[in-house]
């Protein structure tokens, strides 16, 4: 009789060391030909499954893991593109400002205050003050002097220059007699100074004063002549120290700043 042959199971050891290398060996050919497909473009999620009761491999997204590493290397190109310490980050353009969109700067002139105008001053007249006593008829010539003359005082000083001449008050004072006086003097001016001295203005011709009349020094009082005892026109000038007591009108005048020519 022949013997029967053993029936090998599956839990004997050859089969136990013999399913590892098989689920290897398939795993394998599933993760190549997964490879394949994603090679070909073709998308979609590879699940491998034993026969056995193994723990089957984890699911495996080929797909979504290579569109995920994409996304990540396109974003990270993104951020290191717009970062603002990025090297190729390309700089923006400086805005250039037109040169007519400046305003250029105007200078402002500085105010400057005006001078206040200063009101013209009136013209004064600078008036050469009036001497104290003054020459009657400036320019003369002298044709007398006080003294003796014919064996009789010639009381005065004689003064000639054409007939009609104005004559003028050496002095200022009040006219105490204005016309025809005795002893050939024709028409007279006497004026009292009030200092106890009187002057007197002989043989005009016309007079141009009145008796009680103030006058000034300079002002005129007659016009040259040759009424009375004259020989010809001249103004005949005394000086009274008192009513008719006549004294030498050349010292008198010299004394006063008036020179007379004697």
């Amino acid at each position: 009789m022949q013997e029967d042959s053993p029936v090998q199971n599956e839990n004997t050891p050859d089969t136990i060391t013999e399913q590892p290398r098989r689920a290897r060996q398939r795993n394998r050919r599933i993760a190549l030909g997964a490879a394949a497909l994603v090679a070909l473009g073709l998308g979609g999620v590879v699940v491998a499954t034993t026969g056995d009761d193994r723990p089957a491999p984890t699911a495996v997204s080929l797909d979504a893991q290579s569109r995920a590493e994409a996304a990540s290397r396109a974003d990270r190109s993104d951020r290191e593109a717009t970062a603002p310490d990025s090297p190729s980050a390309t700089p923006s353009a400086s805005p250039t400002v037109s040169p007519s969109a400046t305003a250029s700067p105007t200078p402002t002139k500085k105010a400057t205050a005006k001078p206040k105008a200063t009101a013209k001053k009136a013209a004064t007249k600078t008036t050469k003050p009036t001497a104290a006593w003054v020459n009657p008829m400036s320019g003369a010539a002298i044709t007398s002097c006080y003294g003796q003359r014919w064996g009789t005082l010639h009381a005065g000083i004689d003064l000639a220059l054409p007939s009609g001449t104005p004559i003028h008050a050496a002095a200022a004072g009040t006219v105490t007699k204005a016309g025809d006086a005795y002893d050939g003097y024709g028409n007279s001016v006497f004026i009292d100074h009030g200092n106890g001295y009187l002057t007197h203005y002989a043989h005009q011709s016309r007079l141009a004063v009145t008796v009680g009349q103030k006058v000034k020094a300079g002002q005129v009082i007659g016009y040259e002549g040759s009424t009375g005892d004259s020989t010809g026109p001249h103004l005949h000038f005394e000086v009274h120290q008192g009513m008719w007591n006549q004294v030498d009108p050349a010292p008198f005048m010299r004394a006063r700043g008036v020179d007379l020519g004697c």
